[in-house]
């Protein structure tokens, strides 16, 4: 019989190739709508910078010290609070020890309250958030969407590689548009039910809500049927 410790290891490959999938396919449902109309992504893909470690990824710490570093992406519906999202995890001391490691996965959206469309958002320091390290195709994933700034509360599962699961709230703050005064720092919160430890000071961790746009027809309309004043004898029937 495998151990536990065996059986979380092998488990490791599928969780990754999971949380791979989930950030390609929000990023695919972008650019094709759907019952999603919200995608978003944080401290992970396109926003991160290889020459700076701030953004990617998301560090949210508590009152005593220990912290969490969060990266994910997914997409979500603000009328019905459906969601799709997963991610990966990694939970520190206050002096910087690993205490556990694992993925994340969304089952609810309980809130979202929308900062409104920040055109060119996807412009920081005269840089497009990496977006050309991923090319001339996956640039286009992103082209029928617009960069929006908001505050989204999911509920969500986290998985350990050891251990037993728990539940908390996870607040991701995305400071684009009109940003409320208390909300002006970009990152996460982490909140853990029952009485748990909470997490509310956002170190670091670059975010963005995008929300996608309905394409636009690709069907060519039938050019209109043209009628000839004058007509010859053997194109007019009795």
């Amino acid at each position: 019989m495998l151990s536990e410790s065996v059986l979380s290891w092998l488990s490791i490959p599928h969780v990754a190739g999971r949380c791979m999938a989930v950030f390609w396919c929000a990023a695919a449902a972008i650019g094709q709508g759907g019952s999603a109309n919200y995608a978003f992504v944080v401290g992970a893909g396109f926003l991160c910078d290889a020459g700076d470690s701030a953004p990617c990824p998301a560090v949210v710490k508590s009152a005593d010290g220990s912290s969490y570093e969060m990266s994910g992406a997914g997409t979500f519906a603000a009328q019905s609070k459906s969601v799709t999202a997963a991610g990966t995890f990694t939970h520190k001391s206050a002096s910087g020890n690993v205490l556990e490691t694992g993925i994340w996965t969304a089952g609810e959206l309980v809130r979202f309250e929308s900062y409104g469309i920040a055109p060119g958002a996807l412009l920081r320091e005269g840089q497009a958030f990496g977006l050309r390290r991923f090319g001339a195709m996956h640039s286009r994933m992103f082209s029928g969407s617009m960069p929006a700034g908001g505050l989204a509360v999911f509920r969500i599962r986290l998985l350990p590689m050891r251990g037993v699961s728990r539940t908390a709230t996870l607040e991701v703050n995305c400071a684009l548009g009109k940003v409320p005064d208390e909300r002006l720092t970009e990152g996460i919160r982490l909140a853990f039910e029952a009485g748990g430890v909470e997490f509310a000071e956002e170190v670091s961790g670059r975010t963005v809500f995008l929300l996608t746009r309905p394409a636009a027809s690709t069907t060519p309309e039938a050019p209109p049927r043209e009628v000839n004043a004058n007509p010859t004898p053997a194109e007019v029937r009795p």
